[in-house]
């Protein structure tokens, strides 16, 4: 191990061994991160700055589950309760974010730590009639931020050989990476655990809080200062509102209420083709496509869109679990006489330079933006994307038992609009959650098919201009070009014009 905090945007420029030698040879250490250790903690444990922005939320926006994350597994085959129940308190025990609950001194938020809490045997359900209530209640029931657990977890029992884990936790203190974190060294606790054998987790560096504490204390002064720079020179000047069409006027205060619209994208291998060919990453190539669609639709050449990011970057948080996930605003300016491959390439070098400055919190540099905050509507940007490569049905092994997801949806929408490109093994899994507020679903429909056509139409000519890709379906488009532009009209012989 160099000890170097080595920039993504390094790899792309030198993808052979002797360039990336040089390129570390050249690298400026001196911005260094200090050591992520174990802090020393005072009184009043501060938040992090991505807990911060949530906790700020929910007082802007009380009474709501905006904020919590659902996640939920059929177990098929024979479930040990005492195994679960043990494996699951042990991970109490080891995760201090588990335990963590937010209480207010003189105005400010903190977070504390119990000292003990554990499961018992009361989250198993033996009855399961009433389960659309409760999985409804345990999906959509606010959490107090003040008390702890800010999780809830259910076991239903729907046969002898077939029951439901029910997890629901609130986004402070967990994110999506942490889910992956959780379930794995829970199978691996309860498989051993089922065997009379004891835990054997490798010991976590330090904990959640010490994070909060760590950035608390590097994120300030000049490093603040030079990532704020970065973001206010990208931001400046940035359009109040993406003005998508939508069905509906945009209500004075958001609901938040969202449905989902999913369709299948074939053209995996053409689609790597170009990937490779134009060495860039899938999220670059279906970021650029996207960016394509949100300007024709909205006419707006000035494009921001949200990605959130996993922020864990350092290898000391890799395996904690808490909330590190952190939101980038990445602006482009679609320019109708560029081709798409310029375009991408761009989106690929704001990508990478938006990687480098991932540090600042989306809350923190709002507010430095000085933008003002409305209520039916999200600052810098209203459309989210994500870009997923693992499987959509990631297997958690428990022993003698076999998992599939709960295909339950979460009827909520941050965002106007968020669209999901899941990789899969043949094609790709595309998901548009959106605001019933503002939006039917047959204007997502719409957008869906609009999303592939654009795909479609780059396939064949990347050199393309941003202008002439098509956006319309092929049926579609016949429909505007032939059905709406036919004027002849039959007119009675025996008339004349006049």
């Amino acid at each position: 191990s160099f000890s170097i905090d080595l920039p993504l945007k390094t790899l792309f420029d030198a993808p052979t061994i002797s360039a990336l030698t040089r390129a570390v040879e050249d690298l400026d250490v001196s911005t260094n991160l200090p050591a992520l250790v174990p802090q020393k903690r005072e009184t009043h444990i501060p938040l992090s700055f991505a807990q911060q922005r949530l906790w700020f939320l929910d007082q802007l926006i009380p009474d709501t589950a905006l904020y919590n994350i659902p996640f939920s597994l059929v177990l098929k085959g024979s479930f040990d309760l005492k195994a679960f129940l043990k494996a699951f308190n042990t991970l109490l025990e080891r995760h201090e974010s588990l335990r963590t609950f937010f209480n207010t001194h003189e105005g400010d938020p903190h977070q504390l730590i119990a000292s003990s809490l554990s499961l018992d045997e009361s989250i198993y359900v033996e009855e399961s009639s009433q389960l659309e209530d409760m999985v409804s209640s345990m999906v959509n029931d606010r959490f107090d931020l003040e008390t702890v657990p800010l999780f809830r977890v259910k076991i239903v029992k729907l046969s002898s050989k077939k029951h439901l884990l029910l997890f629901t936790i609130h986004h402070i203190i967990f994110d999506g990476w942490s889910i992956d974190v959780f379930m794995k060294e829970l199978t691996s606790l309860y498989n051993g655990f089922l065997k009379g054998e004891e835990a054997e987790l490798s010991p976590l560096p330090l904990q959640y809080p010490d994070f909060a504490i760590w950035q608390r204390n590097w994120l300030q002064g000049d490093v603040l200062n030079k990532q704020l720079s970065y973001w206010k020179n990208q931001l400046q000047g940035i359009p109040d509102i993406l003005s998508l069409p939508t069905d509906k006027p945009r209500p004075k205060e958001m609901s938040y209420k969202g449905q989902f619209y999913t369709f299948s994208l074939d053209h995996k291998d053409t689609i790597q083709t170009l990937i490779q060919d134009e060495q860039v990453s899938p999220f670059m190539f279906f970021l650029s496509v996207f960016k394509v669609l949100l300007s024709k639709y909205s006419g707006q050449t000035d494009v921001v869109v949200g990605s959130p990011i996993a922020n864990r970057h350092y290898k000391e948080i890799e395996g904690l679990l808490g909330f590190f996930v952190n939101t980038l605003a990445l602006r482009s300016y679609v320019d109708k006489d560029r081709s798409f491959k310029e375009f991408l390439h761009e989106i690929k070098r704001h990508t990478l330079e938006a990687y480098q400055h991932q540090d600042i919190p989306f809350e923190q540099l709002v507010d430095h933006l000085e933008i003002s905050r409305e209520l039916n509507r999200n600052p810098v940007f209203q459309v989210m994307f994500t870009y997923d490569q693992r499987s959509s049905q990631a297997t958690y092994q428990f022993e003698g038992i076999e998992t599939e997801g709960y295909g339950k949806e979460y009827p909520v929408s941050r965002f106007d609009l968020s669209l999901h490109v899941q990789e899969g093994e043949r094609g790709y899994e595309i998901g548009i959650n959106y605001a019933t507020d503002l939006f039917e679903e047959e204007t997502i429909q719409r957008i869906g098919e609009s999303f592939s056509a654009v795909i479609e139409d780059i396939l064949k000519n990347r050199d393309k201009t941003l202008g002439e890709i098509e956006a319309l379906p092929l049926e579609e488009r016949e429909k505007v070009l032939v059905e709406w532009n036919r004027t002849e009209v039959a007119y009675p012989k025996d008339k004349t014009i006049h």
